[in-house]
């Protein structure tokens, strides 16, 4: 079961340990998905070995990463929900049914990669290995890449990369096509503790149900490679005041 601060915002951070993802889960008062990255095991059989720890730890609200989006892991990532029954899944647009196939269930969130284009309105929906590199990208309506989303499986669009507030035009209009299509949203990619709220808040005043937020790099001690404590705690602490 995937937890909800007042049943709207939940966190996406990552864990760059399996102590690291327990202190975690326990400072976002378990309204939290923890990531680990699939790109960061040399098969699929060490990723599935090691995220069975992963999924105890977190009582399965572990977060299967591709790793910065990239669209070179996403059969890696299918590949893992055949036997990683996660609550939560990463993945570009093009493998969205491949991984709801092998996952076998209608529970686990499976989000689905559209990037910027510049263009409020407008979203890139070729971010697969193959699509990425053509010459000429997917560029779609946002109301018509959720329709697709739903169509294929998936329960949430994840917009990345967003370089924070850099397309906040078109953040308003992603959030406005989750609203009208009961989908989640997942804003990522330049997320710190100073435009936080103010995501978080354009996310929800849009009518969006649930929002969960990815901060990465921003709250990663470089040092040890884990996500620091005191600024998980600070993130909820953000989201309190935004929620009440």
């Amino acid at each position: 079961m995937i937890h909800y601060y007042k049943e709207q915002v939940c966190l996406n951070v990552l864990a760059g340990s399996k102590e690291n993802a327990k202190e975690i889960y326990e400072a976002a008062e378990k309204c939290v998905l923890v990531g680990v990255l699939s790109i960061d095991y040399p098969n699929v059989k060490s990723a599935v070995n090691d995220m069975k720890d992963y999924m105890d730890i977190l009582e399965g609200n572990l977060s299967v990463g591709l790793g910065a989006g990239n669209p070179k892991q996403c059969l890696v990532v299918g590949d893992i929900a055949k036997e990683i029954k996660a609550n939560h899944f990463n993945q570009v647009f093009t493998s969205v049914a491949y991984t709801r196939a092998n996952v076998g269930n209608d529970t686990s969130l499976i989000n689905c990669l559209v990037s910027p284009t510049g263009k409020p309105g407008y979203v890139k929906i070729s971010t697969g290995p193959l699509s990425s590199t053509a010459t000429e990208p997917a560029i779609v309506p946002v109301d018509v890449a959720a329709k697709m989303c739903i169509d294929m499986g998936g329960t949430s669009l994840k917009f990345f990369p967003m370089k924070g507030l850099s397309c906040k035009e078109e953040l308003i209009e992603v959030a406005k096509a989750c609203a009208a299509n009961d989908l989640i949203l997942e804003p990522t990619g330049g997320i710190d503790l100073d435009n936080f709220k103010e995501i978080v808040e354009i996310s929800l005043n849009q009518g969006v149900k649930k929002v969960i937020p990815h901060v990465y790099s921003s709250i990663i001690d470089k040092a040890s490679g884990n996500t620091r404590i005191e600024d998980v705690k600070t993130l909820m602490n953000l989201v309190k005041e935004i929620l009440g």
